[in-house]
């Protein structure tokens, strides 16, 4: 099985931390997000990873040579055309089954069974209250029959969330193909939904299993919201500090430094950063950064930043220096 990773965007939702680096590098409960899903695939049988990769893609590829063992390849997307297309630039590395990962999210599922499953390929959906944000699956007779982006209604509520396994990679790379050809596109792109629903009205069938743990890391608050579950769900740790208290869960990094502080619940304190004199909660500190004098909460704070004297919610980038003092 070949498993394609897209990871082109620019992610704007979480600037300005992606000004610097891309999305999927971001932190969270102690590793890139990229690093949470490459973690899932550990144990399969994979035959390749192709990661579509775009601006600043030269990270991408290094964190996962110095990371992980599995064969990969990287393939640039250097227009950003949508999904589909970047999944056609894939065309030539990959052969039967395929295993499609969007890294906006962080899921919880038994990868291991896809090859016995039934049908033509898997989409993996969850049960949401408000399907409006979303592309949906509408099902009929046990198959998916239609997929509709960002409905209108609250009458389907089937959320499609980015982990798709298809059996044959030819067809999907013949409908994207077709896609493209009659200039098939959503919202100015080119979307997988239109080539899967192009699949389905060509005989597909594909199955919806559905998840019961689906977390976003797209939005700075969604972003926390996963670093809190992660933390609740195994991720945690900590080290000795000095003259400071910690409320769990957090993750501090065996390097970092927390001195005459509080810091947690659901704080990640990632490399040789250093928290003093501060209260420091459901936050995510990046690497080399230093917090001092400060009660944050809510935020976001980037590689090698400095903040001082802030009691506030902080979304701060790399390499940024936030001082705030009475006059």
């Amino acid at each position: 099985m070949k498993v394609i990773i897209p990871l082109a965007g620019f992610g704007t939702r979480l600037r300005p931390h992606t000004w610097s680096k891309p999305k999927p590098l971001v932190n969270v409960a102690g590793k890139p997000v990229l690093g949470h899903i490459l973690d899932k695939l550990t144990g399969l049988d994979i035959d390749e990873i192709v990661f579509v990769t775009g601006y600043l893609g030269e990270q991408i590829e290094a964190y996962v040579s110095s990371h992980y063992s599995f064969p990969a390849r990287y393939v640039e997307q250097k227009e950003l055309k949508g999904q589909a297309h970047a999944l056609y630039l894939t065309r030539d590395h990959v052969q039967g089954p395929v295993l499609i990962i969007f890294v906006d999210t962080i899921f919880e599922t038994d990868l291991s069974d896809l090859a016995s499953a039934p049908g033509d390929g898997v989409l993996y959906v969850k049960q949401v209250e408000d399907p409006r944000r979303f592309g949906v699956a509408v099902l009929q007779d046990g198959w998916v029959a239609r997929l509709i982006e960002k409905p209108t209604s609250f009458e389907h509520n089937l959320a499609v969330i980015g982990v798709y396994y298809l059996r044959d990679s030819a067809w999907l790379m013949s409908a994207i193909e077709e896609l493209i050809r009659r200039d098939i596109k959503t919202q100015g792109e080119y979307f997988l939904a239109d080539a899967l629903q192009l699949m389905i009205d060509q005989g597909a069938r594909l199955a919806a299993r559905q998840l019961e743990v689906w977390e976003d890391c797209g939005k700075p608050e969604t972003l926390l919201h996963t670093n809190r579950y992660l933390l609740d769900h195994g991720h945690s740790q900590t080290v000795p500090t000095e003259n400071s208290i910690v409320i769990p869960p957090v993750y501090i990094a065996p390097s970092a430094k927390v001195i005459n502080s509080i810091v947690g619940p659901y704080v990640t304190l990632a490399d040789e950063s250093v928290i003093r004199n501060s209260i420091v909660r459901d936050s995510i500190i990046d690497e080399r950064s230093h917090i001092e004098y400060a009660m944050l909460s809510g935020s976001l704070i980037g590689r090698d930043a400095r903040v001082s004297g802030a009691f506030e919610r902080l979304n701060v980038g790399d390499s940024s220096e936030v001082s705030i003092a009475d006059e």
